[in-house]
């Protein structure tokens, strides 16, 4: 049963991702690394910010991440405002900026400096530019998962899974 759902998941993964070399280069030629991980963090992006409350964690995350790639301290004002925002615009407009960040992170990630070993928000271990975007990215996606989970449970039809 394990082994069935690792099959789904890798043509769901090749499609996302073929969706995003596509979207990143000229025909025939390949794609940096910055537009196929931003291409990603964009997808993700759309999904979130239309299911609207319970996403302040997940900005936070965005900010952190993106500041450990970046190198940088979280902005301040983000960081003295953070615990004072509750209404839902202001929370939505604390996402939308937070993938603003990380979009200006992601696209400072090459193939020269992919590996560079940085200070993770979230491990005491270095790790490579790369895999904390990734973290940044499956962090957001289990989030949605969770939100949609909370949807259906709540009798509503998450935005992604409307027909358009």
């Amino acid at each position: 049963m394990k082994n069935r759902k690792w099959l789904l998941a890798f043509p769901i993964l090749f499609a996302c991702s073929g969706i995003t070399f596509a979207q990143g280069a000229k025909s025939g030629e390949r794609p940096a690394v910055s537009q196929l991980e931003d291409g990603l963090v964009g997808r993700v992006e759309r999904t979130l910010v239309r299911i609207g409350e319970m996403v302040k964690h997940v900005a936070g995350s965005n900010y952190g991440m993106a500041a450990a790639i970046l190198q940088e301290k979280i902005p301040a004002e983000v960081e003295n405002s953070f615990d004072s925002l509750n209404s839902k615009a202001e929370i939505m407009k604390l996402l939308k900026d937070s993938f603003v960040y990380l979009h200006r992170a992601l696209s400072s990630i090459n193939e020269k400096n992919e590996t560079e070993l940085i200070k993770s928000p979230d491990s005491e271990k270095p790790l490579p530019k790369l895999e904390v975007a990734d973290l940044a990215l499956w962090h957001n996606w289990q989030h949605y998962g969770q939100l949609v989970e909370y949807l259906r449970m709540n009798g509503i039809i998450p935005p992604a899974s409307r027909p358009r």
